[in-house]
């Protein structure tokens, strides 16, 4: 029996000895408690064997009323014959009828049981039937469908995404009611054996994009995946670059539009987050309510976004550059204002604004990592102790302080949670090159990050797009909103016109 358990690999059929399947699943799953192997008895005189094995932790508790019915439907099959049920009966009746019953499946390898198992199926097993019979009994508690909290909105939907896969693409398929909406399944990891989904518009994503995207996943399955991070750095262009070339949402409604614009997404079972790919650099500042407001109003939130992205990524640099090498571009009452608040500050304007930055990094670290009740305060009241405290020890001046602030509040105002930390990365190095070189050293940055912009890609496809080659018809739907009624059109083949419309908000 030893050698013969020895000899069974993962992906052999079941074998016909009953004895044998239980002791591969005691050898399999030692030491695993949770496992529960029952023992039934069925046929004339009880005098055939049947066995059931679960996961008690992933199962219902009523799973053994399960059980009984399912033996109880032999009974009755047994009932309606003129000779006693024999186990050759038993594997025609759950081949050809039993099986017809909802969540019942048959498996015939080791590899399938053992898959289903660490699903949350119950598995029956009968005597001299080397086939199993998996039953859907699953119980996993889950968050329940609410506004996400990362993508708040004034108006549209309210509705989020959540860990469980099923869910996620239960939304989506409300939305994208078209058999042109594919989703496809693979399985990464050989521990933990993730399940991963993609989906896509079949005559709006860009073929050229799906197959580079098929390509780049080709070889993830033997490693372990846990979130939809894994596969954002698996399939990126270029993994050090500050820009991210994907991004996520929460909003089944913001993925269902980027569905529509041709875009492919992905979902991982047991992460609330869709990653979206490609995202090009003007995908990031927009967000789903532009398109359930008036198109004035959402084109100056638009520019303001913009403007908020400058002043996040400049604002302490042009402050160090101009006070330290041109103070002659600086109007003379606002320059006598400036050395006026100055006076007595130990630190030259570059090391003033970086340690200013610095601190106030750590207090917006410090209220994310804190609990929710608590962080906020920490936050608000740590940025006002630590700012009054700096001025009045001289540390750093009134006007840095203001710089410091108007940046942080400028960096909250991109809506996208990646390419603020791109804002706040690259803010380090402008301000290093304002302190070295002033305007000089500001321009170099300024080029070398735009060259940067205009080589990188995102899955084949340039990150400037529409920006770099400018393309008019393009800007309709980037820092201004066209009305939606220039908006909407088909999908249907997005990928051969060069506008970038959306489809839907």
């Amino acid at each position: 029996m030893g050698e013969m358990l020895e000899n069974m690999s993962i992906g052999q059929e079941i074998s016909w000895d009953l004895n044998l399947n239980r002791k591969w699943f005691e050898q399999i799953f030692a030491n695993c408690q949770d496992m529960m192997i029952e023992s039934w008895s069925y046929g004339p005189a009880l005098k055939y064997a049947a066995f059931s094995v679960c996961c008690q932790s992933l199962v219902e508790d009523d799973h053994n009323e399960y059980m009984k019915s399912t033996l109880q439907d032999l009974v009755q099959h047994e009932a309606g014959m003129t000779e006693p049920i024999s186990p050759e009966q038993v594997r025609y009746y759950y081949t050809h009828t039993g099986v017809s019953s909802q969540s019942r499946v048959l498996l015939s390898t080791y590899e399938e049981v053992q898959r289903h198992l660490l699903e949350g199926f119950v598995l029956i097993f009968f005597d001299q039937w080397n086939q199993a019979i998996s039953y859907k009994m699953n119980k996993i508690n889950k968050r329940a469908v609410t506004e996400p909290t990362s993508e708040p909105v004034v108006q549209g939907p309210r509705e989020g995404t959540v860990e469980n896969l099923d869910t996620n693409l239960g939304m989506l398929r409300q939305r994208v009611k078209s058999p042109l909406f594919k989703i496809e399944f693979f399985i990464a990891g050989t521990i933990m054996k993730t399940k991963v989904a993609f989906a896509y518009l079949e005559q709006a994503v860009n073929p050229e994009v799906l197959k580079e995207f098929r390509n780049r996943l080709q070889n993830i399955e033997p490693y372990e995946v846990q979130g939809t991070s894994y596969i954002e750095e698996w399939i990126e262009d270029s993994t050090y670059s500050p820009f991210p070339q994907h991004r996520y949402t929460e909003r089944t409604d913001t993925a269902a539009a980027a569905v529509l614009d041709g875009k492919i997404l992905v979902l991982v079972e047991n992460s609330p987050m869709i990653l979206i790919c490609p995202s090009l650099f003007v995908d990031f500042f927009g967000t789903s309510e532009d398109y359930y407001v008036r198109t004035v109003y959402s084109t100056l939130i638009r520019l303001l976004r913009v403007l908020a992205f400058f002043i996040a990524l400049t604002l302490p640099s042009i402050y160090v550059a101009f006070s330290t090498f041109h103070p002659e571009l600086i109007p003379t009452v606002l320059l006598l204002a400036i050395l006026g608040t100055r006076e007595g500050i130990p630190f030259p304007a570059f090391l003033e604004a970086l340690i200013m930055e610095v601190c106030f990094e750590l207090l917006r670290e410090a209220g994310i990592r804190l609990p929710r009740p608590v962080g906020s305060a920490v936050s608000i009241v740590g940025a006002l102790v630590i700012g009054q405290a700096a001025i009045q020890a001289k540390i750093a001046s009134p006007t840095m302080v203001i710089v410091v602030a108007l940046t942080g509040i400028a960096s909250f105002a991109i809506p996208h949670y990646d390419m603020a930390i791109a804002v706040r990365v690259l803010r380090f190095p402008f301000m290093v090159a304002a302190g070295m070189l002033g305007g000089f050293g500001l321009m170099i940055v300024f080029l070398l990050t735009f060259l940067h912009l205009t080589s990188l890609h995102t899955l084949g496809q340039p990150y400037l797009s529409s920006l770099a080659p400018l393309q008019l018809k393009d800007m309709r739907d980037v820092f201004i909103r066209a009305p939606l009624k220039r908006l909407l059109r088909s999908p249907r083949n997005r990928h051969l016109h060069k506008s970038r419309g959306k489809s839907s908000p």
